[in-house]
């Protein structure tokens, strides 16, 4: 099952059963053009996705957000959500329920993952427009440690990953745990790139949009990346999309079709390289 972060950590959660509750209210495109406002939920602390920077929320998800409502015509209103045991749980509280302490349904949330399994568990949403293919990555520092060669041979070298993630749990896991007193976790995995950087780490672990958007930010050259795949590593990458109310798809529709128009009009790409990020097409799109 998907969990946190759309995939970047690692521990499942259990399906939901029983009655639900019922659906927050709608928000159709017709009454957030009424409305005049775009209610979009992000993560928080989801670098380079939204975070705060200097009291700023920032991101690409951010300035999707804001491009979504532009193009509707209406203000966003961008709501930072924290991350539950689960993306199912993130949905339900952001999406078609709300929080326990008030939170207020938002129209749109980003960064879901787009996968057909995973959209037909949550039916109170749909699960639409993907936007990005995320995948993980294996980056290095200039020095001794080979970023190409075969895993075992990092034994002794420093390793850095985000706590209880999937690369986390590939690198103390994975051949015998060969390198699993090598590893020091950080809270997120920016934060484990900015170790190698600071030179903490001699290479880490973590997303392909997290590697580049830090070392774009920090302006970091010296840094080198693994070209080819990781031997046993189970994760072939996923899809980013967003969700709205099952009953609110007028909305999800015109967001399709601004997601498609960005793409082809090159507009997303220039998103994602403001942010240091090579772009990539979704494989469902």
């Amino acid at each position: 099952m998907f969990s946190r972060r759309a995939m970047l950590r690692g521990a499942g959660a259990m399906a939901l059963g029983g009655a639900l509750p019922a659906l927050a209210p709608a928000a159709p495109l017709a009454k957030v053009r009424d409305l005049g406002v775009l209610r979009v939920a992000v993560y928080g602390d989801n670098r380079p996705w939204s975070w705060e920077k200097d009291g700023t929320l920032v991101g690409i998800d951010v300035d999707l957000a804001k491009a979504l409502a532009g193009k509707l015509g209406v203000r966003a209103d961008l709501a930072q959500i924290t991350a539950d045991e689960s993306v199912d749980d993130d949905l339900r509280n952001a999406v078609w329920k709300g929080g326990l302490l008030g939170f207020m349904p938002a129209d749109i949330m980003l960064h879901v993952p787009f996968d057909r399994a995973f959209a037909a568990r949550n039916d109170q949403v749909a699960i639409v427009a993907p936007y990005y293919r995320e995948t993980f990555q294996f980056a290095c520092a200039n020095g001794d440690i080979d970023c190409d060669a075969p895993p075992v041979q990092w034994k002794g070298r420093r390793l850095a990953a985000e706590l209880d993630s999937i690369p986390d749990f590939y690198l103390i896991g994975a051949f015998g745990g060969a390198l699993a007193k090598d590893v020091t976790h950080y809270r997120s995995g920016a934060a484990a790139v900015d170790a190698m950087i600071d030179g903490e780490a001699d290479g880490v672990l973590a997303s392909r949009a997290q590697i580049e958007a830090v070392l774009h930010e920090r302006g970091a050259t010296d840094v080198r990346r693994r070209r080819m795949p990781l031997p046993a590593f189970t994760s072939p990458g996923w899809d980013i999309g967003l969700a709205v109310k099952e009953n609110s798809r007028t909305l999800g529709d015109a967001a399709e079709d601004i997601i498609a128009a960005m793409t082809a009009s090159g507009e997303m790409q220039a998103l994602f390289d403001a942010h240091g990020v090579r772009y990539e097409k979704p494989a469902a799109g």
